[in-house]
C-alpha cells in the first residue's frame, strides 16, 4: 500500500469515527422559564453554548400561550391575542403552579387578572382555567405547551431531536411547585436532567468564565435579581476544592449558595399594573365616555401593553406620552406621565427593595464588607430609583453590570446540561444549592411513667436545616422504636417569611409515612446481634425535591479479627504517602456518605441558629483533625523512645499482631412503607394519559395548520414567480406568444381559485393544485434550462477535448523499448477515435441545434453533452492509472568478475570492459505544451510525489552495502 492510499484510509477511518460519535449523542438544551419570558439555550456536538432564536428571530419568547378557535398561538401572536381577547391568552403561569386554590398567590393572581375564569380542581385542590363548559386546562398543561414550543425552537435551531434539558425555577419554589414543573415536562416526554434555581444558574454562568480568579480562599459575591414578579438576593461563595475520586485528587472550582432573601410580590409586573390602573383612572376622569374602562377587558388589555412600554421608556427618560388608539368606543387616549409619577405610584414597593438583601445577609452571617461585588440581574434593576436605593444601602458608587441579565440564567443552565448530558466533556464546576425551607420529622415517643402507664409525646427533629446544601443524603435513626409506628415530614419554622408568603402555606405537613413489619423484623433477627435501630434514608436530590428512598432495620454483630502484618504495613505506608492538605483548601469525598440524624436524642437545633450549628460542626471537625495530628505526634514520640531504648521494631510488630480488630457483620431488613401525602398530590397516571391525549391532539392540529400555511405560501409564491418570469426575455425566447397567453391565464385562474377556497380546506388541495401548474409549465422550464446551461456545457466539452488532445499527443511521443511498452496500439487508437467521434458529434449537433427554434424541444441536450464528457474523462483516467501502476521488467544482472593470483598478489580483471552495451535510453514523455493548455493539478502532485519516492528509494539503495561487503569487508 503506497503512502497516498494509507493517508486516504486513515482520513476515511477518522471521519467514520467522528460521524459515529456525533450520531450517538444528541444536543441538550436549557429553558430559563421566567414568569414573563423564557430563554432557550442549546449545546450540540461541534457547536458551543448558544441562545436559540424563535420564529420571530428574537432571543427571548413571552411565556404566554393563547387558545382561540381550537388553535394555539405563541410569542407575538399570543401577545396580540392578549390585547384583543385577554381571557384567551394565559401567562404568568409559574405564579400559580403547584398552589392550592385557596392560597394567597392564587388570590393575588385573580386580582391582577380578573378576566380569567378560574375554578377549583376537586381532585387535587389546585387551579383550573375554564375555557368552556367541557374544556379545562391546568397550569401544568399550559406550561407543558410552553416547554413543547421551546423544544420545537431548539430542534429547529439544531436540526435534530432533543430529549434532555435543564429547567430553571425560582429559588423559593416549594416541593409542590418543583414537582409541578416536572409533571409539565413529563407530559411532553421531556427528560429533565435537573431543576436548577435561577440564582444558581446565574452564579454558575458568572463563575465559569472567571474560574481562574478563584482559589482556596472563599470569595463572596451577591446577585440581586428583580424580575417580573419577584425579587431575590443571593450570596454565593466561590472556592477551589479538592475532591477525592477513588485514588485521584481533582481540583475544581465550586460555588455554594450561602444565603437567600426574597420577596415573591416585588417585581416589574406590579409596577406595570399600577401604571395601568393610573392610566385607566385618567381616562375615566376625562369623561369621554360613560362606560367605565375597568369593565372592558379589551381596553384593559390595551392599557396593560401601553403601561409595560411606558415603564421601560421612563427608565431612560424623565417623561413620556402614553397613547392608545381607539381605547374604548373608538375614542383615542393620550396623556403625559413623568418618572416622578411612576416613583410616587410605587413608593411602597421601593421601600421593600433592600429587604431581600437584609435577609440574605442575616441567614448567611456574612457582612457587606466581605462581599467582593454586587451583580445586578433582571429587568427591574434597570429602574433608576432601584439602582439609587441599592447604591445608598450597599455604600457603593457602582454596581456590577458585567453579565447579560436576559441570558445569564439560560447559559448557566445549559452549561450544567452539557455537564450532566452524555457525549460532552465539560470542565467541572461544582454547584451546591441550598434549601430555602427547613424540613422536619415529627413522631410520637412513648415513655413509661412511674405508675406504669404509657405516656406519649410528639417529638420534632430537624432533618434539613434552612440553607442546608443539596444534593445531600441523610439517615434518621429511630433507636427506641421496636414496634410499627409512623412519622410525619413537614416544613419547619417559617417565621423568616413575610406574612404574604406564610399565608401561602396553609398546611405545613408534606407527607405521613406508616411503617409496618418493624416488630416482625426485630423478632426475626433477635439473635443477629445488637440492634442499630430503624433507619429512614432521606435524599434531597439535585432538583431540591425530597425523597424517602427506603426504611430498614439494621443489626450488627462484632467478631474478633486479627489484622495481618501486610495490612498494618499498608496502613503505615498510606499514612506516609497520603496527600497533604494545604492551607485554605477543602478536600471533599466524592459520593459522600449520608449524614446520620439521631431521632431519639435531644434535638438542640431549635436552641441554636443554623450558623452556630455550622460553626459547631466545623469546630468538631477541627478538634478531630487536631486530635489525629496529636495522636500521630504521640506515635512518632513513642517510636523515637523505642529507638532510644533499643527496642527492636520486629518485637513491636509481633506484639502488634496480638491486637485484634472486630469484624462487623451487618444484617438489614427492609420495612414496608405506606405514604399519605398532605401536600398537593402529583398528577396520577390516568390523568397524565388524558392530559397527554389533549396535548397530542393540539399538537396534531398545530402541525396540520403549519402544513396548510406552507402549502398556501408555496402555491402563492409559485404563481407570483412564474407570472413575473413569463415577462422576462429568456422565457419569451423559449416560448411562443400563444403558449405564454395560455400559461398566464392558468396562473390567473389558480390565483382566483386559491382565494375562493374555504378556511377549513386541507393542505392536500393546495399541494395538488401546485403539482398541476408545475406539470403545465414543465416543458417551458426545461427549454429555459437548456437555453441557459447549454453554452456552459459546450465550453466544458471543448476544454475536455483540448485536454484529451494534448494527452494523446504526449502518449504518442512516449518513446520506449518494445518490452517496456506501457500503452498498446489498441488503447491509443481507441482514444484517438473517441476524440474524433466526439468532436464530429459536437459539430453536427451544434448545426442541428442552430436550425431548431428555441421555442421547440432542443436537439442538443445538456444531458447528452454530459455523457460525452464522462466518456472522455473515463478513458483518460484509465490510461493515467495504467501509467501510475506500470512496473518495467527487471534488468539482467551483470556477470561476476574473474580474479587471478600471481606471486601471491591479487589482480582484478576487467569483467565489464565498456558501458556501451549496458547504457540504455531513459524513458521519458516529451510533451510540447501550448500556452493555453489546461493544467491538471492532481497530475502535477502525483508526479512530484513519485519523484520524491524515487529519490527515497535511490538513497536506500546507496546506503545498503553490497552482498560482498557484508560477508568479506577485508577484500574491499
Amino acid at each position: 500500500m503506497n503512502k497516498m492510499a494509507l493517508k486516504l484510509l486513515i482520513a476515511v477511518s477518522l471521519l467514520l469515527c467522528i460521524a459515529s460519535f456525533t450520531e450517538g449523542f444528541n444536543a441538550v438544551m436549557s429553558i430559563d422559564l421566567g414568569s414573563e419570558y423564557m430563554k432557550i439555550a442549546i449545546v450540540k456536538p461541534g457547536v458551543p453554548m448558544e441562545i436559540v432564536l424563535n420564529e420571530e428571530s428574537d432571543r427571548k419568547t413571552s411565556t404566554i400561550v393563547a387558545l382561540r378557535n381550537g388553535e394555539r398561538f405563541y410569542g407575538k401572536e399570543a401577545e396580540n391575542t392578549a390585547v384583543k381577547f385577554p381571557r384567551k391568552a394565559f401567562w404568568y403561569l409559574t405564579n400559580i403552579v403547584g398552589r392550592k386554590f385557596e392560597s394567597a398567590d392564587v388570590k393575588l393572581y385573580k386580582e391582577r387578572f380578573p378576566y380569567y375564569d378560574l375554578v377549583k380542581d376537586e381532585e387535587r385542590g389546585t387551579v383550573l382555567f375554564k375555557i368552556d363548559d367541557e374544556t379545562f386546562y391546568s397550569p401544568e398543561e399550559l406550561i407543558a405547551m410552553l416547554l413543547e414550543k421551546g423544544r420545537e425552537y431548539a430542534e429547529t435551531f439544531t436540526d435534530q431531536s432533543i430529549k434532555d434539558c435543564v429547567i430553571t425555577v425560582p429559588a423559593y419554589f416549594t416541593q409542590a411547585e418543583r414537582k409541578g414543573i416536572l409533571s409539565a415536562a413529563e407530559l411532553i416526554d421531556l427528560n429533565v436532567l435537573q431543576l436548577i434555581s435561577d440564582n444558581a444558574a446565574v452564579a454558575l454562568n458568572y463563575g465559569v468564565f472567571r474560574r481562574k480568579e478563584f482559589n482556596g480562599t472563599v470569595q463572596y459575591y451577591m446577585f440581586y435579581d428583580m424580575g417580573a414578579t419577584s425579587t431575590t438576593a443571593t450570596i454565593v461563595g466561590y472556592q477551589v476544592t479538592k475532591v477525592k475520586e477513588g485514588t485521584r485528587l481533582e481540583t475544581n472550582p465550586q460555588l455554594i449558595i450561602k444565603g437567600v432573601g426574597f420577596d415573591r410580590g416585588l417585581g416589574g409586573t406590579e409596577i406595570t399594573l399600577r401604571l395601568r390602573k393610573h392610566l385607566a383612572q385618567i381616562f375615566n376622569e376625562q369623561k369621554k365616555t360613560k362606560t367605565d374602562v375597568f369593565t372592558n377587558e379589551r381596553s384593559m388589555g390595551k392599557l396593560f401593553k401601553e403601561a409595560e412600554k411606558l415603564k421601560k421608556v421612563l427608565s431612560a427618560n424623565n417623561a413620556h406620552f402614553a397613547q392608545v388608539e381607539g381605547l374604548l368606543e373608538e375614542i383615542d387616549f393620550k396623556t403625559r406621565v413623568t418618572r416622578d409619577d411612576l416613583e410616587e405610584l410605587s413608593k411602597d414597593l421601593f421601600d421593600k427593595v433592600t429587604k431581600p438583601i437584609e435577609e440574605a445577609l442575616k441567614v448567611s452571617q456574612i457582612t457587606l464588607g466581605e462581599i467582593k461585588d454586587v451583580i445586578l440581574m433582571g429587568g427591574g434593576t434597570r429602574i433608576p430609583k432601584v439602582q439609587e436605593i441599592l447604591k445608598k444601602y450597599l455604600g457603593r458608587t457602582e454596581l456590577g453590570k458585567s453579565i447579560n441579565t436576559d441570558e445569564a440564567a439560560a447559559m448557566g443552565a445549559v452549561y450544567q446540561a452539557a455537564y450532566l448530558g452524555k457525549g460532552f466533556k465539560v470542565k467541572t464546576f461544582g454547584v451546591k444549592e441550598a434549601s430555602i425551607y427547613p424540613i422536619t420529622v415529627e413522631f410520637e415517643k412513648h415513655r413509661l411513667a412511674e405508675d406504669g402507664s404509657d405516656s406519649k409525646r410528639v417529638v420534632k427533629r430537624t432533618l434539613f436545616n434552612r440553607m442546608n446544601p443539596y444534593p445531600q443524603k441523610k439517615v434518621m435513626t429511630f433507636s427506641k422504636h421496636l414496634k410499627d409506628f409512623d412519622f410525619n415530614v413537614s416544613y419547619g419554622d417559617l417565621d423568616f417569611l413575610s406574612d404574604f408568603d406564610k399565608s401561602s402555606f396553609q398546611d405545613l405537613s408534606l407527607a405521613k409515612f406508616k411503617l409496618s413489619g418493624v416488630e416482625d423484623a426485630f423478632s426475626k433477627h433477635k439473635e443477629a446481634g445488637d440492634s442499630k435501630g430503624v433507619k429512614a434514608h432521606f435524599r434531597l436530590d439535585e432538583s431540591g425535591i425530597l425523597h424517602l428512598d427506603q426504611v430498614e432495620v439494621v443489626f450488627e454483630k462484632e467478631e474478633a479479627k486479627e489484622e495481618s502484618t501486610w495490612s498494618k504495613l499498608g496502613n503505615t505506608l498510606g499514612g506516609l504517602f497520603g496527600g497533604k492538605k494545604e492551607e485554605g483548601e477543602t478536600i471533599e469525598e466524592a459520593g459522600e456518605k449520608p449524614v446520620e440524624v439521631p431521632a431519639d436524642e435531644e434535638d438542640k437545633s431549635n436552641k441554636k441558629s443554623d450558623k452556630t450549628e455550622e460553626k459547631t460542626d466545623e469546630t468538631k471537625k477541627e478538634k478531630t483533625e487536631k486530635g489525629k495530628e496529636e495522636e500521630k505526634s504521640e506515635n512518632k514520640t513513642d517510636d523515637a523512645t523505642d529507638k532510644l531504648n533499643g527496642t527492636d521494631s520486629l518485637n513491636k510488630t509481633e506484639a502488634d499482631l496480638k491486637d485484634k480488630k472486630p469484624n462487623i457483620t451487618v444484617v438489614r431488613e427492609k420495612i414496608d412503607t405506606q405514604t399519605e401525602s398532605f401536600d398537593i398530590p402529583e398528577v396520577n397516571k390516568d390523568s397524565l394519559k388524558v392530559m397527554r391525549k389533549k396535548l397530542a391532539e393540539l399538537t396534531t392540529k398545530d402541525k396540520a395548520k403549519k402544513l396548510l400555511e406552507k402549502s398556501k405560501n408555496d402555491l402563492e409564491a409559485f404563481i407570483f414567480d412564474m407570472s413575473d418570469k413569463l415577462t422576462q426575455e429568456m422565457y419569451e425566447k423559449c416560448s411562443t406568444e400563444a403558449e405564454r397567453e395560455k400559461l398566464t391565464k392558468l396562473l390567473s385562474e389558480a390565483s382566483d381559485w386559491m382565494y375562493d377556497q374555504e378556511e377549513d380546506a386541507k393542505a392536500e388541495v393546495y399541494q395538488d393544485k401546485l403539482k398541476s401548474l408545475k406539470k403545465e409549465i414543465k416543458d417551458l422550464k426545461a427549454r429555459v434550462y437548456e437555453f441557459e446551461e447549454r453554452p456552459k456545457a459546450l465550453k466544458a466539452l471543448k476544454d475536455m477535448l483540448n485536454h484529451t488532445k494534448y494527452f494523446l499527443k504526449s502518449v504518442k511521443n512516449f518513446t520506449v523499448v518494445e518490452e517496456d511498452r506501457i500503452f498498446t496500439e489498441v488503447e491509443i487508437t481507441t482514444l484517438e477515435k473517441l476524440i474524433t467521434d466526439t468532436k464530429k458529434w459536437r459539430d453536427d449537433m451544434i448545426e442541428e441545434q442552430k436550425k431548431t427554434p428555441d421555442s421547440e424541444k432542443p436537439k442538443l441536450l445538456v444531458e447528452d453533452i454530459a455523457l460525452k464528457l464522462q466518456a472522455l474523462d473515463r478513458e483518460v483516467k484509465y490510461l493515467i492509472n495504467k501509467a501510475k501502476n506500470f512496473k518495467p521488467k527487471p534488468k539482467p544482472k551483470p556477470a561476476k568478475s574473474n580474479t587471478t593470483k600471481t606471486d601471491g598478489n591479487t589482480t582484478k580483471s576487467d569483467t565489464n570492459k565498456t558501458n556501451k552495451a549496458e547504457k540504455k535510453k531513459e524513458t521519458k514523455i516529451n510533451v510540447e505544451e501550448p500556452i493555453d493548455k489546461p493544467t491538471d493539478t492532481k497530475d502535477e502532485e502525483t508526479k512530484t510525489e513519485s519523484k520524491e519516492e524515487n529519490i527515497e528509494k535511490s538513497e536506500k539503495v546507496k546506503e545498503e552495502p553490497t552482498e560482498k561487503s557484508k560477508h568479506d569487508p577485508g577484500e574491499l
